[in-house]
């Protein structure tokens, strides 16, 4: 994952850094798919609904296309080095801001816990979603040596409720015989209230910014959708404990 410096002098007309409304309808998309199948019929072919797609937003990527299928493997774009990285976070809608998110401040973490439990994935009836609790929150998120800067917030200016989230945490991944520096993104995260502020891209651009001032250049993610592009898949299943508690 990389993201290309701004040219020099920065960009004057810089609202919303140029997300188009193309690249946050995709993004609304993928956050509807993201929610868990539960209907009794057979799931579609995500693959097949993938190849059908534009990925607008992905095409701005340094990602292969999902009909690409490379001879050879290493990076795609050219090395870069941090002075080529832009400085200044990318700006926020009017009315938001950007927040550092602490999760060793009690308040702080529970925060974020709110906002997961009642805007994360949920089922298609909007009625079962994760419960990750703070201690687990804590664990994926704090392991040794993360960096404070790599969980991002995006706050209310005028009532400073936490309204969106991405996080980042440092790996190291194994790719054929070469062990990498990376970061692996996790809990992306916008309020249900603000899907049609083109957040989500934003959040990206920005824990992409971050992560490359680290000198990190490469990033994995998992996602229960098909995006440009997958190195591996997988299906797993939940089962509910004590369902007789929902009714």
């Amino acid at each position: 994952m990389s993201s290309s410096p701004p040219p020099a002098g920065g960009n004057p007309d810089d609202k919303l850094e140029l997300v188009t409304v193309e690249e946050q309808e995709e993004f609304l998309q993928v956050l509807k798919q993201l929610n868990l199948a539960t209907s009794q019929q057979a799931p579609p072919d995500r693959n097949a609904l993938a190849a059908e797609k534009d990925f607008k937003f992905w095409k701005t990527q340094p990602v292969p296309a999902l009909d690409e299928f490379p001879r050879e493997h290493g990076a795609i774009d050219p090395p870069k080095s941090v002075s080529d990285v832009r400085q200044e976070p990318f700006n926020m809608p009017p009315g938001f801001v950007w927040s550092e998110i602490d999760l060793t401040q009690q308040n702080e973490a529970q925060e974020v816990y709110d906002l997961l439990t009642h805007n994360y994935v949920e089922d298609d009836d909007n009625m079962f979603r994760f419960d990750y609790s703070i201690d687990f929150l804590m664990w994926a998120l704090t392991p040794p040596g993360f960096h404070k800067d790599w969980h991002v917030g995006v706050r209310n200016q005028k009532t400073n409720k936490l309204m969106a989230f991405i996080s980042g945490i440092p790996v190291k991944t194994r790719v054929y015989k070469e062990t990498m520096a990376m970061a692996e993104i996790n809990f992306l995260c916008v309020h249900k209230k603000l899907r049609t502020k083109r957040l989500a891209p934003v959040l990206i651009k920005e824990i992409t910014r971050r992560v490359n001032l680290r000198d990190i250049w490469q990033a994995v993610y998992t996602a229960g959708v098909v995006l440009p592009m997958p190195v591996a898949q997988c299906r797993y299943f939940h089962r509910s404990l004590k369902p007789q508690e929902t009714h």
